[in-house]
């Protein structure tokens, strides 16, 4: 068994169900380093994705125009950028004093000088982030992490173990744009959850419970798998500085939604104590889900689970639901659909019809145009 799997580490293949997610592209690292291998041979990356402010700033409750008004908090990619721009500028200004004969080059070419994009333009993206590739640590380049990781302790960075690629059951070890917009409208609302006791279902890499915990006073991340749960845990002890201001908490447990009750066992890693359920019970009063309605069974499984929860509760519920529609050209349509989010949204659909006498549920779209928090490529799909 062990001679199989040092032969499969020898030789690293993708499969034909491979799945990437090209958030990793996006962040404002200036490289990943590979800090392991997982119980499954999958290499385990470490990423750093930029706050646009620091946690002090959401601890002390300033809102979200002072923070963002001015230059100075502009980060400094957009600050080199603008400067760069402004330095074209001038250079073009002068080209163009001296005549047309500046634009020609030796052979009488004309040369086109491009106007440069404004810092008006820039800000109006809203997406000040470098394009970075993979880079592997290799034995021997231990200082290179240490370097990195000590640049990287400051409270406006959030610091995530993940994989690149996987195959479809592992995708929760991914990083996932629906988890950053979730985790922006939480920023963006943090006075609402202030204090709130949360329940994540699907938390894979933690990314949106960390952001949570800056603000809520006890999150449960929950997912399915020992060997994501501990990447989830390990993410949570790299962000406790993040935390630590506001005094939130976050618990790393087992849900599968295929099973109807808690994992009470005490020999099972990450299950849940008695007390810890009746805490949920008597105090959750948000549940959010991020990019976790990609197959029509987990699809079912998650409302059910829903029901069942929110059933239980003491108090009412809000559920925070993101997604990102992607889109497929299918054979059996002969177009390009999305049946995934078709499915999501007739069962939420039937959700809201529910008439049991014991439950109602609203629903609302929440229009993603607020502020952007974390630095990543927010696309029309979400």
């Amino acid at each position: 068994m062990a001679d199989l799997a040092e032969e499969e580490m020898d030789n690293p293949t993708f499969r034909s169900d491979t799945v990437l997610s090209d958030v990793h592209l996006h962040c404002p690292s200036k490289r990943h380093l590979m800090v392991r291998l997982n119980a499954v041979g999958q290499p385990v990356f470490l990423s750093y994705f930029k706050l646009l402010w620091s946690t002090e700033d959401l601890a002390s409750g300033k809102h979200v125009r002072e923070i963002t008004t001015g230059r100075e908090q502009q980060s400094r990619s957009g600050d080199e950028l603008c400067d760069k721009d402004r330095s074209n500028l001038k250079e073009e200004e002068e080209l163009n004093s001296e005549g047309v004969e500046a634009l020609l080059d030796d052979d009488g070419d004309l040369e086109v000088v491009r106007r440069p994009r404004s810092a008006s333009d820039l800000q109006a993206k809203d997406l000040l982030r470098d394009i970075v590739c993979p880079v592997i640590l290799m034995k021997g380049k231990e200082d290179a992490f240490e370097d990195e990781e000590e640049e990287c302790t400051c409270s406006n960075v959030v610091k995530i173990e993940h994989t690149m690629a996987t195959p479809l059951e592992d995708v929760g070890k991914q990083v996932w744009r629906a988890a950053f917009l979730l985790a922006d409208h939480i920023l963006f609302q943090r006075d609402t959850f202030r204090g709130c006791s949360v329940l994540e279902l699907g938390g894979g890499t933690g990314i949106t419970s960390i952001i949570m915990g800056t603000v809520a006073k006890r999150v449960y991340c929950t997912d399915v798998g020992e060997d994501l749960l501990a990447m989830c845990e390990q993410n949570v002890a790299l962000n406790k500085h993040l935390m630590e201001p506001g005094g939130g908490e976050i618990k790393v447990k087992e849900l599968d939604w295929l099973k109807d009750e808690f994992c009470t066992d005490p020999e099972t890693p990450y299950s849940w104590s008695e007390e810890e359920i009746a805490d949920l019970l008597d105090h959750c009063s948000v549940i959010m889900a991020a990019d976790v309605f990609y197959d029509d069974d987990l699809t079912d499984a998650l409302f059910r689970t829903l029901y069942r929860i929110t059933h239980n509760l003491r108090n009412s519920c809000t559920v925070y639901l993101a997604l990102e529609k992607r889109l497929n050209f299918t054979l059996r349509h002969m177009d390009i659909t999305c049946e995934a989010y078709s499915h999501f949204r007739n069962t939420l659909n039937d959700l809201e019809n529910l008439q049991d006498g014991k439950m109602k549920y609203t629903v609302e779209h929440i229009k993603p145009d607020f502020c952007q928090f974390l630095v990543y490529e927010r696309i029309e799909q979400l």
